[in-house]
């Protein structure tokens, strides 16, 4: 379950670990979190320079985005090395690639016990987000993440990994449209993250030139339930950040809705400008509201 009390980013930043100036770029991209790589971008040669690096961010000033770092898969026996160099530097989440289940956020939660512990680090404050769609197993788990614990944030789904583990050649038909195993998994993905409590990210959208393309994705996916998109890089982090920030219209109804149901607690019905709104209207207000920094 999410904790109520924090903001979850709207925009999530991949950056490779191992490239200073995209980190020193990224920092001022307004994005309201970093993801320092340390998977898919970063060589395997490279891994120690990108550890090493994401350390020398880590404990660095804060106090702008949050500074989330993506380890290596749990399969591929690199993930302690990353942790015991990142951990002391407390980032504020782990954004763990290809698990197959709940069974790997568990893990990957045990780990972060030890850790934190032998960094001082206060007891389960190091956050997790799943990108609980890259492999052919994962797709048929998703509404098992209820089981994650606190620490899971949220969920996000991939288009490019699941493809590649199934075989497909391509991730869209020829018009552009997701193929069916995508557009599976990405409605797997919000309902999984709804049934945990926590919120959907949506994955990133891969032309960072094409700007109206982008404003269509985000919109899509705010309207379908995400909360939040990934970025490849700090051109798309304005319009994520736009559309995925209710709007004062979208506030001022939602407070109308909520105020008139605790002016009728008695009533699962009510009415408002002439319309008949129910329960599924009142969860949506309060999911609205929710988007909003505490205070």
């Amino acid at each position: 379950m999410a904790d109520p009390t924090r903001m979850i980013p709207r925009s999530w930043l991949f950056v490779p670990a191992d490239a200073p100036n995209k980190l020193a770029k990224a920092k001022g991209s307004g994005a309201d979190a970093l993801i320092l790589d340390l998977e898919d971008s970063v060589a395997l040669a490279a891994k120690d320079q990108a550890r090493a690096l994401a350390a020398q961010t880590l404990a660095g000033p804060r106090g702008g985005p949050e500074l989330w770092v993506r380890v290596n898969p749990l399969a591929t026996g690199l993930t302690l090395a990353d942790l015991a160099a990142i951990m002391p530097g407390a980032p504020d989440g782990i954004a763990l690639p290809k698990p197959d289940s709940v069974a790997d956020v568990i893990t990957l939660s045990h780990y972060l016990d030890a850790f934190e512990a032998a960094s001082g680090l206060a007891p389960g404050s190091t956050r997790i987000l799943a990108i609980a769609t890259e492999t052919a197993a994962s797709v048929f788990n998703l509404g098992g993440y209820a089981a994650a614990g606190p620490r899971l944030a949220a969920l996000t789904w991939g288009a490019e990994d699941l493809p590649a583990a199934v075989g497909a050649t391509h991730n869209r038909t020829p018009e552009g449209v997701l193929n069916d195993l995508c557009r599976i998994a990405r409605s797997l993905c919000i309902a999984g993250a709804a049934s945990a409590g926590v919120p959907a990210i949506d994955t990133v959208f891969p032309d960072f030139r094409d700007e109206a393309g982008l404003r269509a994705w985000a919109e899509a996916g705010r309207r379908d339930g995400f909360t939040g998109v990934m970025a490849i890089h700090p051109a798309q982090v304005p319009i994520i950040n736009e559309v995925m920030t209710p709007s004062e219209a979208d506030i001022a109804a939602a407070r109308e809705i909520v105020a008139l149901f605790e002016a009728n607690p008695g009533a699962g019905v009510v009415a408002l400008n002439g319309k008949m709104l129910d329960m599924p209207h009142l969860k949506q207000a309060r999911k609205t509201l929710s988007r909003l920094p505490p205070g």
